[in-house]
């Protein structure tokens, strides 16, 4: 039986909700063997980030190599990578192991409005990473500061935002629709350059959706891994994330984490 491999290029969440730890989660429930390189170390819970602790490019470098020459992934995903030096160098690193099936989760504020990517390094985001890119997985806001448009308000606008980080250079954007409260769905939005495909689901009411971002990318990752293309990827991920939430967990005294194991429960 063969063993399918993920790489998460993550910061830490010591909450345990999202974050590396949210990505190995995900990985191990939907059958992949999953691995890490640790960009920041966080203090985290469901009541906000309380400390951001970059790790040194060199600590980044060597973590990703000494997966790269002996475990080779089969896809990678990417999250917080906070500083303009660690886009740069795990770029390098990607180009440098031939790294394929690579997903993008531009991490760049926290729920709570903490700043986990600073301003300078959206450019070496664009320029540097998403080139290289499978598929970029922003949400709303994060889509409107990539295109450097005060917000997107619907569909329309989704659609514009995706051409325009399509012309980027990544292969494929997946505009997540989640805060597009106007649609009585949660709609996705996953173009190719030529074609938008949407991809819903219900809306569930609840506030508990700490990790949400972090767990739907790494769940497309793992299924590429799998070697699904990525519209199969990107459809059965949404059912994982849309269980995740569906199930979340009320714990802690702010915004509890989805609920990795919450696919089992629909089964």
């Amino acid at each position: 039986m063969p063993v399918f491999k993920a790489l998460t290029i993550a910061g830490s969440d010591s909450g345990g909700g999202a974050g590396i730890q949210a990505d190995l989660k995900t990985f191990q429930e939907l059958d992949v063997y999953g691995m890490s390189a640790i960009t920041a170390v966080t203090a985290q819970n469901t009541l906000g980030v309380h400390g951001v602790y970059p790790q040194i490019v060199e600590s980044v470098v060597k973590q990703i190599e000494a997966v790269a020459v002996d475990l080779k992934p089969d896809a990678v995903k990417t999250g917080m990578l906070f500083s303009k030096d660690i886009i740069e160098a795990v770029a390098d690193q990607i180009e440098e192991h031939q790294l394929e099936n690579l997903v993008v989760d531009p991490v760049m504020v926290a729920k709570g409005g903490d700043q986990l990517l600073q301003d300078d390094a959206i450019e070496a985001l664009c320029e540097k990473l998403l080139p290289k890119a499978t598929v970029i997985t922003p949400n709303l806001p994060e889509a409107a500061r990539l295109t450097k448009v005060e917000s997107i308000e619907n569909i329309s606008d989704m659609k514009k935002a995706a051409k325009r980080i399509h012309e980027l250079g990544v292969k494929h954007v997946l505009i997540k629709g989640g805060h597009l409260s106007s649609e009585q769905k949660a709609i996705d939005l996953l173009y190719d350059g030529f074609t938008y495909y949407s991809v819903s689901s219900d809306r569930i009411d609840t506030k508990h959706t700490h990790g949400t971002g972090c767990t739907y990318s790494a769940a497309i990752a793992a299924e590429l891994a799998k070697g699904n293309g990525l519209h199969k990827a990107v459809n059965k991920a949404k059912h994982y994330i849309t269980c995740a939430i569906r199930y979340s967990l009320a714990i802690g005294s702010g915004v509890g984490p989805t609920n990795h194991r919450g696919h089992r429960y629909e089964q």
